[in-house]
C-alpha cells in the first residue's frame, strides 16, 4: 500500500503503460470541476440579481403607497374646497333641489 501511495505522489501513474486512460479520467474530472465552479458562479450571480430586484420592488412599493396617500389627500372635500376657492369658486349658499320631470303621456 505504501508503494502505491508513493507511486501516486511521484506521478508514475501518468507515465506508465496505461497512462492515456488516466489522462482521460483527469481531463474528465477537471472538466467536471470547471463546470461545477461555473455553475456555482452563475447561481451566485442570480442570487445577487434577485436581491437587487427585491430591493427595487420594496422601493417601488413604498413609492406607490406614498403616491396613493397623496392622491387620497387630494380627493378630500376640504382639499377640493381650498383648490376651487383659490380659483374663485365658492360653495352654494342655497341647498340643491330635486327636479322632477312629469311625462306628457
Amino acid at each position: 500500500m505504501r508503494k502505491g501511495l508513493l507511486d501516486i505522489l511521484k506521478g508514475k501513474f501518468l507515465v506508465s503503460g496505461d497512462a492515456p486512460k488516466n489522462w482521460m479520467f483527469l481531463l474528465f474530472a477537471s472538466f467536471l470541476a470547471a463546470l461545477m465552479i461555473s455553475s456555482s458562479h452563475n447561481a451566485d450571480k442570480k442570487v445577487l440579481e434577485i436581491a437587487a430586484l427585491n430591493e427595487e420592488v420594496r422601493e417601488l412599493r413604498s413609492e406607490f403607497v406614498e403616491g396613493r396617500s397623496h392622491v387620497q389627500q387630494l380627493k378630500l372635500e376640504s382639499t377640493l374646497r381650498k383648490t376651487v376657492a383659490e380659483k374663485g369658486l365658492l360653495p352654494s349658499e342655497n341647498p340643491p333641489r330635486k327636479i322632477i320631470v312629469k311625462s306628457a303621456e
